[in-house]
C-alpha cells in the first residue's frame, strides 16, 4: 500500500512548480482514498479575503492523482478527462483538507468524489468529481 511518505514523493517528483507551490501535502492515503492538506496563504486569497476557486480546483485535481496512485498502488501516466466543482461557501484563513474517495477504478478510466472542508467547519466549502484517463 502507497503510505503518505510515498504519496509525498509522488507529489515532488511529478508535478510542475506551479502546483508545488500550493504546498499541498499528503495527510492519508488508503485502499481507495487519500486526503491532502491545502495550507492556507494570503497569495492564494482573491477580492474579499476567501481562498480562490483556481486554488482549490488545482489542490483537488492533484489529489485526485494522488488517491489513483494510491488505489493502483504506484504512480503512473494518467491525464484528467473531465473536473466539475460546485463551491458552497468561502474559506477564509483556514487549511482545506482535500478528501478524495476513488468510485470507479478500472482498467483505463477512474472516477473519483472530492470534498473540500476547512479545517475544523462540519460543512465542506466545495465538492467536485474527476474523471481520468489512464495512460499506462
Amino acid at each position: 500500500m502507497l503510505t503518505p511518505a510515498d504519496a509525498n514523493k509522488i507529489l515532488h517528483d511529478n508535478f510542475a512548480p506551479w502546483v508545488l507551490a500550493l504546498g499541498l501535502t499528503v495527510q492519508d492515503t488508503g485502499e481507495r482514498h487519500a486526503v491532502l492538506r491545502l495550507p492556507w496563504s494570503d497569495t492564494l486569497a482573491r477580492d474579499g479575503g476567501g481562498l480562490s476557486g483556481q486554488a482549490l480546483m488545482a489542490a483537488a485535481d492533484t489529489a485526485t492523482v494522488i488517491a489513483i496512485s494510491a488505489a493502483r498502488g504506484a504512480y503512473g501516466p494518467m491525464t484528467t478527462v473531465q473536473q466539475s466543482t460546485s463551491f458552497q461557501r468561502p474559506v477564509v484563513g483556514a487549511d482545506v483538507l482535500i478528501d478524495v474517495r476513488i468510485t470507479k477504478l478500472g482498467k483505463r478510466m477512474a472516477f473519483a468524489d472530492i470534498t473540500m472542508t476547512p479545517e475544523g467547519a462540519e460543512e465542506p466549502a466545495a465538492k467536485a468529481s474527476t474523471v481520468y484517463a489512464l495512460l499506462g
